[in-house]
């Protein structure tokens, strides 16, 4: 079964955290598609990623862009599969994808002090707990370490 790790993002913004955890899966050797909801976020995402360590920057391609199989990490609206990744983040209201099983692990990313995103979170929980998937909850201490609560 599919493992489903809930991060409730209290204390940074997804700006802070998505980038560490693409470079986590990256370094276990897997592919990731990031699929939000609208091409805004797409956009500024395509462009954090270049930008937000000096040091550094995440492979990565929006799925508007050609040739993107090969890449390690895709930028989607779509609920396709584009580069063939072991890992899905879905991030700012993203529905779990119907081919879940598709992948190693499904990352959903959601607003603590958004009401509607936090509903969503316990809807799409309950739901894949029937399904008999993996699932893990995540929130940040105050040290801001991840610590997992359930």
């Amino acid at each position: 079964m599919t493992e489903v790790l809930f991060y409730h993002l209290e204390r940074q913004p997804l700006e802070a955290v998505l980038p560490k955890l693409l470079e986590r899966s990256l370094d276990r050797g897997w592919k990731v598609v990031v699929q939000a909801v609208t091409r805004e976020r797409v956009d500024a995402l395509d462009s954090l990623l270049w930008t937000y360590d000096d040091q550094s920057f995440l492979p990565h391609a929006a799925d508007s862009e050609n040739d993107i199989g090969d890449e390690a990490i895709v930028l989607t609206t779509g609920p396709g599969n584009p580069n063939g990744a072991n890992v899905r983040f879905l991030i700012e209201g993203a529905g779990i994808p119907s081919d879940i099983s598709a992948y190693q692990r499904v990352v959903l990313m959601f607003d603590g002090g958004d009401d509607e995103a936090v509903g969503a979170a316990r809807l799409a929980w309950k739901g894949l707990r029937t399904g008999g998937h993996d699932l893990t909850y995540w929130q940040q201490s105050d040290e801001g370490r991840w610590e997992r609560k359930a």
